[in-house]
C-alpha cells in the first residue's frame, strides 16, 4: 500500500527521501496532469507543511526564495526592479488557481523547455540549493537544468531554495512570451532581460530565451556586444544573426524552428525597447 508522508521539518523529509523512492509533492500542478491515474503512483512526500521551505528572505549574500514559495506569493513580494521579469512571468503562469498552488522551484524541477521561470532566473544568475540527509550542495541554474524534463537532482535530494546573488539583483528586469493566447498555453518562444546602466549606457546585460531549445539559454555573445552601448540604441544590435547561434529550437505543432528564432529575436528587441522606456520614465 503506497504511503503518504507529510513531515513538518526538513530533517524528517530528508530522512524519508533517504529511505527509498518517493514522489515529492508541493503544488502538484504538473504532477497530476502527468498521470492518467486517479491518484499519484507510489509513496508521496508532501512538503507543503515544512516551514524551512517557505518565504522570500534577504541577507547580505542576496535573496532566498524557499522551495515552497508559490507564484502568487512571489507576485505579492516586495522585490527590486531586477525581479520584474520574474514577477511578470509569474502573472502569466497558467491561471490564478495555478499561480496560487504551483511553486517557483517546482517549475524548475519539472524542467519543461517552456517553463516560464527559467529564463528570468537565468538573467538573475540564480543558483539552486539541494539537500539530502547527508550533504548540501548548490548548483547554478544552467547546471541544474540538464535537458528537456531532466535535472541534476539526485534520487535522495530535494530542492530547498533558489538563491539570487545581491550582485545580480540590480538593474531593470522584464519578460515577454509568445503563445496562441496569453494564459493557459505552452509558449512558442519566451525571453527575459535584465539591464544595468550607468549614464544611460549598458554596463551589464543579461538575456535569456526559453522554449527554443531543451533548456533556456543565455545569449552571452549578444550580452557582450551590448556592453557600453546606450540602452536607447541597443535595439539596433539585436538581430537574428546575434540571437540564433545560442538557440536550438525544434519544429512542432506550435511553430517551426525558423519561426521560433525570428520570434525570439523580436521578443528580445521588444524587451530592450521596454527597458529603455522604463529607464526614461524613472529618470523623468
Amino acid at each position: 500500500m503506497p504511503a503518504y508522508h507529510s513531515p513538518s521539518t526538513l530533517a524528517d523529509a530528508l530522512e524519508i527521501l533517504a529511505s527509498g523512492p518517493v514522489t515529492i509533492a508541493a503544488g502538484c500542478t504538473d504532477l497530476y496532469p502527468a498521470t492518467q491515474a486517479k491518484a499519484l503512483p507510489g509513496d508521496i512526500l508532501d512538503i507543503t507543511a515544512i516551514s524551512e521551505l517557505s518565504g522570500i528572505t534577504r541577507d547580505d549574500a542576496g535573496w532566498r526564495i524557499g522551495a515552497g514559495v508559490t507564484w502568487a506569493e512571489l507576485i505579492r513580494a516586495h522585490l527590486p526592479p531586477a525581479f520584474d521579469g520574474l514577477k511578470r512571468a509569474a502573472r502569466e503562469v497558467g491561471s490564478v488557481q495555478i499561480q496560487t498552488a504551483g511553486t517557483v522551484a517546482g517549475n524548475l524541477c519539472t524542467a519543461s523547455p517552456a517553463g516560464d521561470g527559467a529564463p528570468c532566473l537565468m538573467t538573475l544568475d540564480a543558483t539552486v540549493e539541494l539537500a539530502s540527509a547527508t550533504a548540501n550542495r548548490s548548483l547554478p541554474l544552467a547546471q541544474f537544468l540538464t535537458g528537456a524534463r531532466r535535472t541534476a537532482l539526485r534520487p535522495e535530494e530535494m530542492v530547498t531554495a533558489i538563491r539570487v546573488p545581491a550582485t545580480t539583483a540590480a538593474g531593470q528586469g522584464d519578460f515577454l512570451k509568445l503563445g496562441a493566447r496569453r494564459y493557459l498555453v505552452i509558449s512558442i518562444a519566451m525571453a527575459a532581460a535584465r539591464f544595468e546602466t550607468e549614464g544611460g549606457a549598458i554596463t551589464r546585460a543579461a538575456l535569456s530565451v526559453g522554449a527554443c531549445g531543451p533548456v533556456a539559454a543565455r545569449l552571452s555573445g549578444l550580452e557582450r556586444a551590448l556592453e557600453g552601448v546606450p540602452l536607447s540604441a541597443a535595439v539596433n544590435k539585436v538581430t537574428t544573426d546575434a540571437v540564433a547561434p545560442h538557440l536550438s529550437p525544434i519544429d512542432d505543432i506550435r511553430g517551426d524552428a525558423e519561426y521560433r528564432i525570428e520570434a525570439a529575436t523580436e521578443l528580445v528587441r521588444r524587451l530592450v525597447l521596454r527597458c529603455a522606456e522604463k529607464r526614461v520614465g524613472i529618470a523623468a
